[in-house]
């Protein structure tokens, strides 16, 4: 990975003018116009909606400091305001969004569309509303003494398995002055999330040996290996949801298994030589997922490779990892938890469903909470949407986070 610093020229933006002119549309409307005219869906680059966010920043006078891919098609973005002589927040958000190919959309989902005190568009909820709300509040963070410094943390391929924020997490742990806290902007309703399930998704590939189904005693038939595998996946997360295992804050309150893709054979008069599958684990914060990975692969060794090897010496069965992220459990006496309750006014802390890079914060020394307008219940469908009351909601947390970042620790 590499990283540079850098800054060009960008149009002014003036969120006092802007309010003064438009008294119905808050101050982050038109940028999460122009992020949604961004087609970041996770297969493409995201540099032009970096490039936009880089040079904005650098008008506001902002430096940014951007860690690329290997191909140098994507890119991290890094910068802080204020103070450099201590740690500070983060503010944190992905910039890649879902495809929105093959859905069943009634506008154009890379243009913003606003409709019934609704914004519409792809990646308005999952999480530009929140990216948008953070630079439509730069202004005020340069304007304001800060004395506790906010940062500014936007990565790429957080949606196939949070890869774009690793480089960026690895460079800020090696630092001598490390954040402090980090707040993820994934959407919540702006409630305080502590907590979500780690994942760890593989893919289990079965190499068998064909011939004709009329001597099927002769081959090595992958999909009915497959079958036994998927069998003996499925016993595991039935013991997984026992009650010891469970943790009431999730919904499940444990950590599950689940088999999503599979495929294998040619057709049905020649015995599969090869089958493979797809499966994930949600585990729990605290629960190793890799358990689960071999214990299947333990399995595979002892009671299913013998026999087909029996018959053909050359079969076998593979795993391979194609992504993971942990769990969440966030510290209810950092100061990142203290602050979020400041900020929003609610002491007790929720948790969600879905995933975040907040996990991967926290490994690196980062305590992170989870708190960002909009709804996970609109994300990665057709007609997204994120509502103008959250957008004005997360608008003036920004507001109270910069009069906080004024105060003392």
């Amino acid at each position: 990975m590499r990283s540079a610093t850098t800054g060009p020229e960008a149009a002014p933006f003036s969120v006092y003018q802007f309010e003064q002119e438009n008294p119905m549309r808050r101050r982050s409307h038109p940028i999460l116009e122009r992020l949604i005219g961004f087609d970041t869906v996770s297969s493409r680059p995201n540099l032009a909606l970096i490039e936009y966010i880089r040079d904005y920043l650098a008008e506001q006078g902002v430096t940014s400091e951007l860690f690329l891919n290997d191909d140098t098609s994507k890119a991290s973005l890094f910068a802080t305001i204020g103070p450099t002589d201590r740690g500070g927040v983060v503010l944190s958000g992905h910039t890649d969004v879902v495809p929105a190919a093959g859905q069943a959309w009634t506008v154009e989902p890379f243009a913003l569309s606003e409709r019934d005190g609704r914004l519409y568009g792809r990646g308005t909820a999952d999480m530009k509303g929140f990216i948008a709300s953070v630079l439509a509040a730069v202004p005020l963070f340069v304007a304001r003494p800060l004395v506790t410094p906010v940062h500014l943390a936007f990565s790429y391929d957080e949606e196939i398995g949070c890869l774009g924020v690793r480089p960026m997490l690895e460079n800020l742990a090696a630092r001598p002055i490390k954040p402090i806290a980090c707040i993820i902007g994934e959407p919540t309703e702006m409630r305080p999330v502590g907590g979500h399930k780690g994942k760890l998704a593989m893919r289990c590939q079965i190499h068998g040996a064909e011939c004709h189904s009329a001597y099927a005693p002769y081959g090595v038939n992958a999909i009915q290996a497959a079958a036994r595998l998927v069998t003996r996946l499925e016993a595991i997360g039935e013991r997984l949801a026992q009650h010891e295992q469970c943790d009431p804050r999730f919904d499940p309150p444990f950590s599950t298994v689940q088999t999503g893709l599979i495929q294998g054979g040619r057709a049905l008069n020649i015995v599969p030589g090869h089958c493979e599958f797809e499966f994930e684990v949600r585990s729990l914060p605290g629960f190793d997922a890799r358990q689960v990975v071999d214990e299947l692969r333990a399995y595979a060794e002892a009671d299913l490779q013998p026999g087909m090897r029996s018959v053909k010496p050359e079969t076998g069965i593979a795993f391979h990892p194609l992504s993971s992220y942990p769990g969440l459990d966030a510290d209810m006496n950092s100061y990142a938890t203290r602050l979020l309750q400041r900020l929003t006014g609610e002491q007790q802390f929720g948790t969600v469903a879905f995933g975040t890079e907040g996990g991967l914060f926290s490994e690196a020394g980062i305590p992170a909470v989870v708190c960002g307008p909009g709804s996970m219940d609109q994300g990665h469908k057709p007609d997204e949407f994120i509502t103008v009351e959250q957008m004005a909601e997360c608008d003036r947390f920004m507001d109270r986070l910069a009069e906080m970042l004024c105060e003392p620790l």
